[in-house]
């Protein structure tokens, strides 16, 4: 039951690999959603503008850019991946050894317009009289202090001002003193 390239232990190798590869792919993406957590709110910012028309203007800007250029995908094959070759061996002791071999690493698409497409939407923005910035996000204390509420108005920021992302994806600039 355990000899041969096609019985049990082919399987059990095959399941065990798949599961793996599965756990080394979702590793990457907790790590993401941690970092996204520390990583600073980047906005246009224009202060005094309302959150809402900061919005209505970065979209008609999206829209505008996307117009002017479109989306351009192309086809691209990552390079093939190497399989190292497996020996199998009975209670007898014969054996038998799967040669190395070549599996596909697959396909993707990618915009090639993408970097062009920001670069229109940000000259939009500034035309418009925003401009991008990053602002820190809040250490613990800072955050647990403030009182719940999300930001309506772009408010003028210092060297301590600070962004709390809200859990329903919404955010507070506050500034500390």
């Amino acid at each position: 039951m355990t000899d041969g390239l096609n019985r049990v232990n082919s399987i059990v190798r095959t399941g065990a690999r798949v599961q793996i590869g599965a756990m080394k792919r979702a590793i990457p993406l907790v790590s993401l959603l941690v970092l996204a957590a520390c990583e600073p709110l980047s906005i246009y910012y224009r202060p005094g503008v309302t959150v809402a028309k900061l919005e209505t203007d970065r979209t008609a800007c999206e829209v505008s850019a996307l117009r002017d250029v479109p989306v351009n995908k192309e086809l691209r094959e990552r390079p093939p991946i190497l399989i190292p070759g497996e020996t199998f061996c009975n209670a007898a002791g014969a054996c038998v050894t799967r040669p190395d071999r070549w599996v596909s690493g697959g396909f993707y698409t990618i915009d090639t317009n993408r970097e062009l497409r920001l670069r229109v939407t940000d000259q939009c923005m500034a035309k418009k009289g925003y401009q991008p910035v990053s602002i820190p996000r809040c250490e613990g204390a800072v955050a647990q202090s403030a009182p719940a509420g999300r930001t309506t108005v772009l408010p003028r920021l210092d060297t301590n001002s600070c962004a709390i992302l809200n859990r329903d994806g919404t955010w507070q600039i506050v500034t500390t003193r």
